[in-house]
Parts: structure tokens; sequence; C-alpha cells
């Protein structure tokens, strides 16, 4: 009894459009563009996580990349960010805000992006994790005004002012500095007081860290997802400068772009697809002792590369029922039953392990197989049988070869 496999794997393919599409802003205001991609990766297919694919500048790319790769964090330096001050700074301040004041959303924000193709959506989360600029102070007093409470004038700029932490990057002159601080989880303000009144005070860049937490790439269709999330800036805003600093800027925009890439590959070995069905033990019991098969089966073992949701269903050249089918020349057709076990990673929609799952015309059952991790060239088995009911009326014509052509489809496309 014999029977020919074909298989086939329909891979969801979509449009990847590299371009932010056109969003309406209010005038003020700058625009940031963040970019992830997963890949699997046969190296590391534990690995289930987003690549940053965003260009890093300032201090990260250029100064501390292993701290700020230590903290997981990104930095970008924008350029058209610029603030002044509206009043001078007095010494001594009491008042937090009337100073160096710098207040950032570093709490956790949901983010929902949207598949291009789809309309599916899953949320990633982002927080503020750093802030830094370039300011320039009159001269005089120059650098020396935030000398203070018996502290040198960089003192907070490069240890940091709590409940920020400085990492040990600075570049000053008379009149100007630089500086970056990581900002910890749902910090408040962090904020200076010069020893010395400074007549005005300018921030000519906003350089900031971030972090970013992606939803889990397995469970996502492949494609590309887009979402935008919107901080305000100025004073009391979620970028807050204190009431003396005043940005030119009242918002900040930053545009997500996540690019899903999944693998979904099946191989048999050679000559796998054409399949015999014996009895357990072959044939000899039957001819020497007319001991009846209680089964006509054959496992055929193949291996699967998988990374995200796929389904499975039959293709037949006869179907019978809902499975497909064998004939005989006479005309004969007895049912051919197939299943699929599938390797450790591979569930079925309610979690469970693959196991000997049926697999039906229609797709019953089989609707939905979910990756838990990047299965690389891993074996799996189809299993094939003829019950047996059946196979006691096949006996019925000795030396009759029954025929068939089953096609086994795995389909991205959930």
């Amino acid at each position: 009894m014999s029977l020919i496999i074909t298989t086939k794997i329909r891979l969801g393919l979509y449009a990847l459009a590299l371009a932010i599409g056109s969003i309406s802003l209010p005038a003020q205001g700058f625009v940031e563009d963040i970019t992830a991609v997963f890949r699997p990766d046969p190296t590391n297919p534990m690995s289930n996580t987003f690549k940053n694919t965003t260009p890093q500048s300032g201090v990260c790319a250029g100064h501390i990349p292993a701290r700020c790769e230590a903290l997981n964090i990104f930095s970008i330096r924008n350029l058209e960010f610029k603030a002044d001050s509206v009043a001078p700074i007095a010494a001594g301040h009491t008042e937090p805000r009337q100073g160096a004041y710098f207040k950032v959303p570093s709490a956790w924000r949901d983010v929902q992006v949207t598949h291009t193709g789809t309309g599916e959506a899953a949320t990633l989360q982002m927080r503020i994790a750093g802030i830094g600029t370039r300011w320039d102070i009159a001269y005089p007093p120059g650098v020396s005004a935030w000398t203070y409470a018996g502290k040198n004038w960089d003192y907070y700029w490069v240890a940091g002012a709590p409940p920020c932490v400085g990492l040990g990057y600075q570049a000053a002159g008379n009149s100007y500095g630089l500086f970056f601080w990581s900002v910890p989880e749902n910090a408040g303000a962090c904020s200076l007081t010069p020893g010395t009144q400074i007549p005005w005070l300018k921030f000519s860049y906003l350089e900031y860290g971030y972090e970013l937490k992606t939803p889990n790439p397995l469970t996502m269709t492949a494609g590309e997802y887009r979402g935008s999330l919107t901080y305000s800036m100025g004073p009391g805003g979620d970028f807050d400068f204190g009431d003396v600093m005043v940005p030119d800027d009242n918002i900040a925009t930053f545009n997500f772009t996540l690019q899903v890439e999944h693998i979904l590959k099946v191989e048999l070995p050679p000559g796998g697809n054409r399949v015999e069905l014996l009895p357990e033990g072959g044939w000899q019991a039957w001819l020497n002792r007319g001991r009846q098969p209680s089964r006509l089966f054959r496992d055929q073992t193949f291996s699967i590369f998988a990374s995200g949701r796929f389904k499975m269903q039959l293709e037949c050249g006869l179907a019978i029922g809902n499975t497909c089918g064998l004939r005989n020349s006479a005309g004969d057709e007895v049912p051919l039953h197939v299943a699929v076990s599938l390797p450790f990673g591979l569930n079925d929609a309610h979690g469970q392990p693959v196991s000997k799952l049926p697999l039906r015309l229609d797709g019953t059952g089989t609707e939905l197989i979910q990756a838990v991790y990047y299965v690389n060239n891993r074996p799996g088995t189809l299993h094939f049988e003829v019950e047996k009911d059946q196979v006691k009326e096949m006996l019925k014509q000795p030396g009759s070869t029954y025929t068939g052509v089953v096609t086994v489809v795995w389909d991205s496309e959930v």
C-alpha cells in the first residue's frame, strides 16, 4: 500500500514600506524615528527579542558605549532642540524649578503598534532613561558659578544631581559644559543650584537615553508594525526644564517601526515523499500464520524551522469524509488517517505539545500552532495509518495495490 506525500508551505508576505507615513504635528515639536527588527538567529534560538536598529548618536555612540550597553539604554542627540532662560538664575535659590532643572518621563509608557497589512495590534513600552545637553553660560561668571555648598562647580555635572546618576562623562570650557546622566525608573526631578547668580543660560541640544520593552515577536504576524507616542515639553510637561528654562519645542513625538521576519521551512529526507504502509513487523506474520494486521502505518520524519505562528491542514488526491483516502485499481477506497507530532517548542492552540494531532481537510484542531521559541532544524513526524476494519476489507483482495496522494500544508497566514 503506497502513497505520495507532497508538502506545501504558505508564507505570508507583506510589502514593507520603510518611510514613515505623513503625521500631522503641531507647529512646534521634534520627531524621532525608533526602529527595531526581529529576525530568528540560528546561533541563539532561545533569544526571542527585537534588535534595536535605530542609529545611535551622542554619548552612547561616541563616548561610553559599553556603559550604555550594560544599562540597556540607547542615546540620541537631537540638534533641533533649544532652550533659553527667561530670567536670571539666582544664587542659592531654594526653589528647584528656578535653576537647572531636569524632569523626564522615566516611567514606562505603553505604545500600541499596528500591523500595516492586517491591522493586528501589539504593545511595546518605552521610558526615558537618560538626559543630557550642552549648556552655555554667561561669562563672567562662567562655569565657576556652579560652585555651591562646598562642592566644586563640576561635582554634580559629573556625579549626577540626585536622583539622576552620572556616567562619568563630561566635557567643559570656561563658559560651557556637556553632560549626560542616567535616570532611574520613576525618578523625580534632578536639579542644580548655583552659588553665583547666572545672568543667562541656554541648552543647545537635547540628548536622551531610552529603554524599550518590546512585545514577544513569536506571537506576532510577520511584517511591519507602526505606532507613535507623544510627550509634552516645557514647564509642567513630560519633559520639564523648570520655570526659567523654556524650550523652543512643546512636544516630542516618537514614531516606532517594528519589523518581524519569521521563518517557516519544512524539509523531508531524500525519498521521504514516497511512503509505503506496512503492518507492525512487516507482512511476514500474515503470510506465515494468516494473522490479520491490526493496522497499516508509516511514521515519516521531517525537519522543521519555525519562529512564529502557523496552521496545518490536508489537501487530498482522494477525499473521504474529513481526511484523505487510498484507492485500488478496482475502485475500492479506504480512508487514510494522518496525524502530526512536532518538536518541543511548538504548541497547539491550548498551549499543549503537539503529539499525534490529527490533520483534517477542514483544518480543525490544527488552526493554530504557536512557536514558544525559535525551533531551528528540529525533527517532527507525520503519522499515516489505515485502521483495522479497513485493513480487513483490503485483505479480501490479496495482491491489490492501494495508492493515493496526500499534501500536508503548513500555512503561516493564521
